[in-house]
C-alpha cells in the first residue's frame, strides 16, 4: 500500500500529535497521506486513490467513518485513542509497527455486514453496529410491533429495541442483555431494551430476513415518540404508527487485521480489562 487517508477525532488526538506522527512516517517512506477531520465527514472528502483509511479515535469514530465511506469500498484500520476498542484494534503505542505492516502488505481483510434502514417512503441510512429504536422524552414504556418478512413476530413492551449485526453484538446489544456473536457471522439480532416481561429475549434471524418495527404507542393511548439512531449517530424521529424497515445492506465494511489474535482472544482481553 502506498496511498492513505487519515480520519482523526481531534478531541482524542490533542494537537493532532498522533495524526502528524502517522503522516510524517508514511510520507518519509514514499507514501501519500491525506488528513481528514472526523467531524462532518462524507465520502467526497476521501481521495478515491486511497488504498486504506486509517481512523484515529475509538470505536465511535470508526463507526462514523465506516458509515460515511461505505460507498467507497476502501478498507479501514482503527487506531485506538479511547478506552475500550473492539473495532479500533491498533493501540497508539504500536502504531509505527502497524504502519510498516500496511506498507509491506502484511495484513488480512475482514468483511463485515452492514444494515440498511429507512422509514416508509424515506431515505435509506446505514449502520455497521446497530439500529436502535428507543422511546423519546416520556418515561413510559412503549409497545413495539416486530414483523419479519411481512409476518407479525412479537410485540415488545419495552424502552426500545436494538437491531444489531454480529459486529455490533458487543455494543448496545450486549448492554441490553443480548448475546455476543462472532463478528464475521451473517445474521441479525433483535434485542428488547429493558422489556417489561421476564420471558422476552433476543431473537436471532437470518441475514436474508427483512424486519419491520412499528411504533404502537403506550398501553394507555398517549401520543408518544421514539427515535431511531444508526450507530448512535444519525437519528430519525418516529410517531405512533410509523414503521422502520431494516435489512442487510448491499454495502459492507472492510477492516484490516494485522495480527493473528482470534475474536475469542480479543474478547477475553477486552472483558478482563473492565
Amino acid at each position: 500500500m502506498r496511498h492513505f487517508s487519515i480520519i482523526t477525532n481531534e478531541t482524542k488526538d490533542s494537537g493532532l500529535t498522533t495524526t502528524h506522527l502517522i503522516k510524517d512516517y508514511l510520507t518519509a517512506r514514499g507514501a501519500t497521506a491525506q488528513v481528514c477531520p472526523g467531524e462532518h465527514l462524507h465520502a467526497e472528502m476521501i481521495d478515491t486513490a486511497s488504498e486504506c483509511i486509517i481512523v484515529l479515535g475509538g470505536d465511535g469514530t470508526l463507526l462514523r467513518a465506516a458509515r460515511a465511506t461505505s460507498s467507497l469500498t476502501i478498507p479501514l484500520m482503527g487506531v485506538n485513542l479511547g478506552t475500550l476498542g473492539y473495532l479500533a484494534s491498533v493501540e497508539a503505542a504500536k502504531v509505527t509497527p502497524a504502519l510498516d505492516q500496511l506498507l509491506e502488505n502484511r495484513f488480512t481483510r475482514e468483511e463485515r455486514m452492514m444494515l440498511s434502514g429507512k422509514k416508509t417512503d424515506g431515505e435509506s441510512n446505514y449502520a455497521l453496529n446497530d439500529i436502535a429504536i428507543v422511546r423519546y422524552g416520556s418515561l413510559q414504556m412503549i409497545d413495539f410491533h416486530i414483523y419479519v418478512n411481512g409476518q407479525m413476530l412479537n410485540t415488545y413492551h419495552a424502552d426500545g429495541v436494538v437491531i444489531s449485526t454480529p459486529t455490533g453484538s458487543t455494543g448496545y446489544n450486549l448492554s441490553a442483555g443480548g448475546p455476543i456473536v462472532e463478528p464475521r457471522a451473517e445474521l441479525i439480532l433483535v434485542t428488547p431494551i429493558c422489556p417489561h416481561t421476564l420471558n422476552t429475549r433476543t431473537i436471532i434471524l437470518s441475514a436474508q430476513d427483512r424486519i419491520t418495527i412499528e411504533l404502537a404507542g403506550t398501553r394507555h393511548g398517549e401520543e408518544e415518540q421514539a427515535e431511531a439512531s444508526f450507530d448512535g449517530s444519525d437519528r430519525i424521529v418516529m410517531q405512533v404508527g410509523d414503521r422502520i424497515e431494516i435489512h442487510k445492506s448491499k454495502r459492507t465494511t472492510q477492516l484490516l487485521k494485522l495480527n493473528d489474535d482470534t475474536f475469542l482472544e480479543v474478547l477475553r482481553k477486552k472483558m478482563s480489562a473492565n
